[in-house]
């Protein structure tokens, strides 16, 4: 029996075995309660959420008052969001850290239900354009989502759910300074509980703790609720604006440990704008007992940074407009429900790289990474995707659900320059020929079916287990097929598809929540990016791991929550890449620690004092595919506590990184170095919030 087989195995005889904490535990399980809206496009309690799916409430988010993703993200067992300078990160959720054009679109980041970039354009970084600060809620699904969503639901969803003016709202002015010339502002608007409309805003400036590091932020949503043909329609608009320095790596072995070099910036001339616009509706009616849901939007993102992280220093340009709806017609009954859609969206989006000078380094780089043009193309995607996604309840105990997908992706690409491996003018780089690879404008169209079966058992009325048999696939994005490497052809890529088998259990009582899931994932198709930065494609990993979520409030004034996640993440094929390193099967995936975990202890005295402590920590990790160099993970504490100065005036402080322990955000090994993001040291956070009452 294998490690996480009898970790799980425990967990699961300690739920079923465990008694309620009082006479009174069963008819009281809050817990329970939770609503959630990701798996149903509309609200249902979690009970019957039928897999894994972590909330992170308003109370939460406005507790940790998160100046980076990462901070808050790290509250979900088997997610880890690493932080890279300013405002950038790279995600992991079931799966290592994913880096290259194979890294972007294996997560879904949704928007009020509503995804965040159009299907075959994503950005790595894209949670950077959602207002996290002030989310009513963030839900999280962990490994391939149900019918209702499609490509980029690979390895998980977030959906982060903003206010609404005709639900709870809490209106907020907050002032904020901390370590490093940081700077913050926020507010929610109006002050009045009556209005039928809401604002979201906030604008940051940090100085950033690396030289020139720095970046300003702003984010805004705004919203507001009427009566309209019917049913309640909702309208909402989101903006955010990023000018950022950024820092790049610091280079050699442990060079994170080094007080002298860790503070130091070798890329000054780095940097990353980034804007974002959204408007959207979320009209919804009820009649006959059915339900109709329709979510048009439109959308428009530009950026520009620098590709410090490569040979050369490419600018990247990119942007795109998009249009489309979400809509679905549900249908329930006594013992049954089913829910029928389409979804159907248009986008138009260019990217442009150019390098302005020569590459620096051996003369293999100099010669295949050439100054000028690299890329400049056009693609317009058109994608439908109808679904139908039912459930039965058999008895009062059993609860089945089967749901299937279909989607249909066209790029229509368009190349502005010379086709080939060859320079801007058509000359012909030196040791086979440029690494870019130009296609000649071309169409293509990727059809992906994605089933998914799961069931949920109410074992007493506080534990339900559960189980789920799904498919998640990818499309290839843009970038995979039309920004090619010398030697990679458009046709070797097909849409990336894992299949996931899910057993997870949910147990609560008036005062404990305990949710465990053990899962096990087959991943083909995958394009990654090996240790010299050339493109692998058609690769093909394994992934399984148990993951526990338990959250105790043991006292009236005392909580503990704490989550605790292994996961064991391996290549499954071999191959010596045409420039690069050697994978082989059983080896493990780079940037992919086995163990996740946070606890946080949190003493509530009411009105007048919270104060929390909260322990983190990422376990040893591989840089490479061939597994030779490692990192040995870290483990931090931070320190938050709020006193009430008066009904309406709040004073909360934040104390991260307590020991001061110099650790990295992220490592990686490339060209032939160890590269680190240093972590943040020893930094202090104080806000006064104003909160009419």
């Amino acid at each position: 029996m294998t490690l996480i087989e009898k970790i799980f195995l425990a967990s699961f005889a300690a739920l079923a075995a465990s008694q309620p904490v009082s006479a009174d535990a069963i008819s009281g399980s809050d817990q329970f309660d939770e609503v959630v809206v990701t798996s149903q496009r509309k609200e249902e309690l979690q009970q019957t959420h039928a897999g894994n799916i972590a909330v992170l409430g308003s109370s939460a988010i406005a507790n940790v008052a998160h100046t980076h993703i990462h901070e808050l993200m790290s509250r979900v067992p088997g997610v880890w969001v690493s932080r890279g300078s300013g405002q950038e990160h790279l995600t992991a959720i079931r799966s290592p850290v994913l880096t290259g054009n194979g890294s972007c679109g294996a997560y879904l980041m949704l928007e009020d239900g509503i995804p965040v970039r159009p299907a075959g354009f994503c950005n790595v970084n894209q949670m950077f354009e959602l207002l996290t600060e002030q989310a009513a809620r963030i839900e999280v699904i962990r490994g391939p989502a149900n019918a209702l969503y499609g490509s980029n639901a690979l390895h998980g969803v977030v959906n982060v759910i903003m206010p609404r003016p005709d639900e709870s709202f809490s209106p907020v002015l907050a002032l904020e300074a901390g370590a490093n010339e940081f700077y913050r502002v926020r507010a929610d608007l109006p002050f009045d509980d009556d209005a039928n409309y809401l604002a979201s805003l906030v604008f940051a400036d940090d100085g950033g703790f690396r030289d020139d590091s720095g970046y300003r932020q702003a984010k805004a949503h705004l919203k507001g609720a009427w009566t309209a043909f019917g049913g309640d329609l909702v309208v909402g608009f989101s903006a955010t604006d990023l000018d950022q320095e950024t820092a790049g790596f610091i280079l050699g072995e442990d060079a994170y440990k080094d007080e002298n070099i860790r503070t130091t910036n070798a890329n000054p001339e780095a940097f990353r704008n980034a804007s974002s616009q959204r408007l959207y509706g979320l009209w919804s009616r009820e009649f006959d007992g059915k339900r109709i849901d329709i979510r048009p939007y439109l959308r428009h993102s530009e950026m520009q940074f620098l590709q410090h992280f490569l040979p050369g220093q490419p600018l990247e340009e990119n942007g795109q407009k998009s249009i489309g709806f979400l809509s679905s017609l549900s249908f329930e009954a006594a013992s049954s429900d089913v829910i029928v859609g389409i979804d159907v969206e248009f986008s138009d989006s260019y990217l442009l790289e150019n390098q302005d000078g020569p590459t620096q380094g051996s003369p293999f780089l100099m010669e295949t990474r050439p100054q000028g043009m690299h890329y400049d193309y056009d693609v317009d995607s058109f994608v439908v995707s109808p679904f139908v996604q039912s459930s039965w309840q058999i008895n009062d105990k059993l609860r089945l659900h089967a749901g299937v997908r279909f989607e249909y992706l066209q790029h229509d690409y368009t190349n502005n320059m010379i086709s080939g491996n060859t320079r801007d003018d058509g000359t012909v780089c030196g040791f086979g020929g440029c690494l870019y690879t130009r296609p000649e404008s071309r169409s293509d169209d990727f059809s992906n079916t994605a089933p998914k079966f799961a069931a949920d058992y109410a074992l007493n009325e506080t534990t339900t287990l559960y189980a789920n048999l799904a498919r998640g696939f990818r499309a290839p994005q843009a970038t995979e097929l039309y920004r090619l490497q010398n030697g990679q052809l458009v046709s070797d890529l097909n849409s990336e598809q894992v299949d996931s088998l899910e057993l997870g259990v949910r147990k609560s009582y008036e005062r404990v929540s305990i949710d465990a899931a053990i899962y096990s994932m087959k991943k083909k198709n995958s394009v990654l990016r090996d240790s010299e930065g050339f493109n692998v494609s058609n690769g093909k990993s394994r992934h399984s791991g148990i993951e526990l979520d338990v959250d105790w409030q043991w006292h009236d004034n005392w909580q503990l929550a704490a989550n605790l996640s292994y996961g064991d993440h391996k290549y499954d094929f071999d191959l010596v890449a045409a420039r690069g390193e050697t994978f082989v099967s059983g080896r493990e995936v780079d940037t992919a620690p086995r163990w996740l975990g946070s606890a946080e202890l949190t003493y509530d005295a009411g009105k007048r004092f919270y104060a929390s402590l909260q322990w983190t920590m990422i376990g040893e990790y591989f840089l490479n595919a061939e597994n030779t160099a490692s990192y040995p993970g870290h483990e931090l504490l931070n320190l938050r506590f709020a006193y009430d100065l008066s009904e309406a005036l709040a004073l909360r402080v934040r104390l991260n990184n307590i020991a001061d322990d110099f650790v990295a955000d992220r490592a990686d090994f490339a060209f032939g170095n160890y590269r680190y993001f240093p972590g943040r040291g020893r930094e202090i956070f104080a806000e006064i919030r104003y909160t009419p009452r």
